[in-house]
């Protein structure tokens, strides 16, 4: 950034931009269908395994899904990373790509459906590649990183879809924390201790 440019830097810029990016995100959290957030969280619950996998910034979103799962106990993986194990039968794959069209999500879905695996899809596109090979699809009603025009979002390509994913995926963690009944206390005994 020039000198000349950060000159031009308003304070009433940043509000405006903090109000669009909390109001685009309230009103996705409107739009989501409640009762399929929780039939994910009972496949969850019940998985062997789980494991989430995701690209740039909706895999980096789910990376901070998959430390909530694990303090709920769950044993989850990142797909890619060496320690992840193989996929099988009854584990659960939670895939995000906002077009539902990722070559790389795509591809992982439908090897965790082969092995009969259920697969949960956080996706914008009903009627995508990543949604007819998922178990559940949670529709996230923002936009995804092609929509130029600002249609759905005044942000920047998937900049909504990515912020959804982590708070919603957290509002899922909290749902499961709380009805579960353990205490903080307990779920922090689980927390990373080699920082």
């Amino acid at each position: 950034m020039t000198q000349s440019t950060s000159n031009k830097l308003d304070p009433g810029h940043f509000l405006d931009a903090t109000r669009a990016v909390v109001g685009e995100v309230d009103k996705v959290r409107a739009g989501v269908h409640s009762p399929a957030w929780i039939r994910a969280g009972a496949l969850l619950l019940k998985a062997p395994k789980v494991f989430t996998i995701g690209t740039g910034r909706s895999g980096l979103a789910l990376q901070m899904a998959a430390m909530r799962f694990m303090h709920l106990g769950l044993p989850t993986h990142v797909v890619g990373e060496t320690t992840a194990p193989a996929i099988g039968s009854r584990d659960v794959l939670v895939a995000a790509s906002g077009s539902g069209s990722t070559a790389r999500v795509v591809r992982a879905a439908q090897t965790a459906r082969d092995q009969g695996a259920d697969v949960i899809a956080l996706t914008t596109a009903a009627d995508s590649a990543l949604a007819k090979i998922a178990t559940e699809v949670l529709i996230v009603p923002a936009a995804d990183k092609q929509d130029f025009d600002g249609n759905a979002s005044v942000q920047y390509a998937g900049s909504l879809f990515e912020q959804s994913v982590l708070l919603i995926t957290d509002a899922l963690f909290h749902t499961l924390w709380k009805t579960g009944g353990t205490k903080a206390r307990e779920l922090w005994r689980l927390h990373a201790n080699l920082e």
